[in-house]
């Protein structure tokens, strides 16, 4: 395979990137935002949360309205209740597999290439099976890219 120059912009004209030239670019883009742990207990990485109030998040779930509109993961190792946290909006989350296995119920991490849902049997729980049952919410929260790394775009929900 041949080497390619990338095409930059130099004083309005475009051009081949010249020798010693280097690209600045976020290679990865993260977003996220600070919340308040609503919950009583802690809520650790990877749990997935909701906007519960003003500056606040809880534990999500699929089974009704007001608990299914996950804003993204936990990034923090752990929110103590009423503490400030991280939560991971739109982006790679990278946890060890025991953390995962913790949000999944599952042993190992992650399944590369798996699409992980909002559980909707328990509050704060991934599951790589989709809801299934009517009055239930489907909600896709990202696809796994190896046993500790998942992509996290949270989706529209799908009301069964």
């Amino acid at each position: 395979m041949a080497n390619r120059k990338p095409l930059v912009i130099v004083d309005g004209q475009i051009q081949q990137i010249q020798s010693g030239d280097t690209l600045e670019a976020e290679v990865s883009a993260q977003q996220t935002i600070s919340a308040e742990n609503g919950e009583v207990g802690s809520i650790v990485i990877g749990t997935p949360v909701y906007i519960s109030g003003a500056g606040q998040v809880k534990k999500a779930k699929a089974d009704a309205s007001g608990t299914k509109e996950v804003i993204g993961l936990v990034k923090d190792a752990s929110i103590s209740a009423s503490e400030t946290g991280t939560i991971l909006v739109n982006g790679v989350l990278t946890a060890t597999t025991g953390q995962w296995d913790v949000v999944t119920g599952a042993t190992g991490g992650l399944t590369p290439n798996t699409v992980y849902f909002l559980d909707p049997s328990t509050a704060g729980k991934l599951t790589s099976t989709a809801p299934s049952t009517v009055g239930q919410y489907v909600v896709r929260i990202g696809i796994a890219i190896s046993t500790t790394a998942m992509k996290v775009e949270p989706e529209e929900t799908v009301l069964l």
